[in-house]
């Protein structure tokens, strides 16, 4: 098994690339590339768009967690196909947002099982009869409440639910022996979050999650995120899950005294930083955690 990284990488014509203007350009070529980077011999992560994946090769069939869109899937898919000859063992979906699930269509009729917290199948069932669009997707067939483990090859892979958080139904998905745990998008590193209210997200609770799991693994443990922001890395430290914390703390003080100031919903949502915040959290995007947090705070 191979340890090195491997990049495929867009080729365009630069005859085609001259009628591009320069934003359309970068937007083309954003679309067009994916990333495998190893994390150890046999775990990686894929990045294209949408959610990162992570996937473990082994001797008893390959893992993937989260799955993105159909057409970023089946690049994932056929380039682990060159790297194992191995079935697709379980495909973990870490909630049920389409940028996580939508890519499960991919694995219908090449994967064992799909594995999610309970409420993720609930929510991913009911946006997919919302959306009218249940024939796309491939739902999972195994689901958990709390905590449920399973050994595959050398690896004891556990699947965590510490309760609310950017969704109901958020699972922490770890790799005891390489001590990596795919956060999936409790954890959006220096990225404004996005917080489905509609789907049971409770931010107060979401820093109970991160505190927890900043004393369930060690200092030592890798942490993948399911977004970052551009120039920054999607694996983390503990400390991150800390700041990140603090950030959503800050931003439920902030809208909390805004209200109690008398200020209205859209006053509140002119905000451009998030005072006491840590400074890395800016950008654009701001106003979806002051808008949850104002639908938090006012319920």
């Amino acid at each position: 098994m191979q340890r090195r990284l491997f990049i495929k990488n867009s080729s365009v014509v630069l005859a085609v690339l001259a009628v591009f203007s320069n934003k359309t350009m970068g937007q083309f070529l954003a679309d067009a590339t994916w990333t495998i980077k190893m994390l150890t011999d046999n775990i990686g992560v894929f990045t294209e768009k949408g959610g990162t994946i992570l996937f473990m090769l082994s001797k008893e069939g390959i893992v993937v967690v989260d799955a993105q869109f159909p057409e970023t899937s089946q690049h994932l898919i056929d380039e682990l196909k060159k790297k194992s000859d191995q079935p697709f063992r379980l495909l973990i979906n870490t909630h049920h947002h389409g940028d996580h699930t939508a890519g499960n269509v991919s694995f219908k009729g090449l994967v064992k099982h799909v594995l999610a917290h309970e409420n993720s199948k609930f929510n991913q069932e009911k946006v997919a009869k919302e959306k009218k669009n249940e024939g796309q997707q491939l739902f999972p067939d195994q689901t958990f409440s709390t905590i449920r483990c399973e050994t595959i090859g050398d690896e004891e892979i556990c699947l965590h639910y510490f309760g609310a958080g950017h969704t109901n139904g958020d699972s922490l998905v770890q790799f005891k022996k390489a001590n990596i745990v795919h956060l999936g998008d409790l954890m959006f590193n220096r990225r404004h979050p996005f917080v489905d209210k509609s789907a049971g997200a409770n931010m107060s609770n979401w820093i109970t999650v991160l505190d927890k799991a900043h004393e369930t693994f060690n200092r030592k443990t890798k942490f993948v995120c399911g977004h970052a922001a551009t120039g920054y890395d999607i694996i983390v430290g503990r400390k991150d899950l800390k700041l990140f914390g603090d950030y959503l703390g800050k931003t439920l003080q902030f809208v909390e005294a805004s209200i109690k100031a008398g200020k209205s919903k859209n006053e509140i949502l002119k905000s451009t930083s998030i005072p006491g915040a840590p400074e890395q959290w800016k950008g654009d995007g701001i106003e979806r955690p002051i808008a949850a947090a104002y639908a938090e705070l006012t319920l």
